[in-house]
């Protein structure tokens, strides 16, 4: 494998390259205005995968390959006002929305085997009770 001027073949090296650059921003420049300092802050993952290759028949080359991932997103701020740092967490509206979703299922699955138990259990004792009066 062959190296090109300006770029590197080799899949670790690249993926070396982008973490170490993008890890730089998990905090952004700070933002100042008026006596308020803002960090932003964001969390970052990446992940990779290459292959290999193998001389083939008559002297070919065969095989290689390889990818990379990257995800990042908001994960809040420091907010420093008179020399007091806080955290404010960044909301994710479409996890609150999916757990409110996954909590009223829950909640509609326990009413209904709550209903059907209650249901079960009437129509048992309204059988005993028949059986006793004749």
């Amino acid at each position: 494998m062959g190296t090109t001027t300006g770029t590197t073949s080799n899949p670790l090296d690249v993926i070396r390259s982008t973490v170490a650059t993008i890890s730089e921003k998990v905090y952004t420049e700070p933002i100042r205005q008026d006596g308020l300092t803002v960090i932003p802050a964001a969390i970052v993952g990446a992940g990779g995968g290459g292959g290999g290759g193998a001389n083939g028949p008559e002297g070919t080359e065969a095989g290689g390959g390889g990818g990379f991932g990257l995800s990042a997103k908001p994960a809040g701020a420091f907010i420093i006002k008179q020399g007091k740092v806080r955290w404010r967490p960044a909301v994710d509206v479409n996890r609150v929305i999916l757990g409110a979703q996954a909590v009223a299922v829950t909640a509609l699955l326990v009413a209904r085997a709550v209903i059907l138990h209650r249901a079960g259990t009437a129509h048992q004792s309204l059988g005993r009770r028949r059986h006793r009066s004749r």
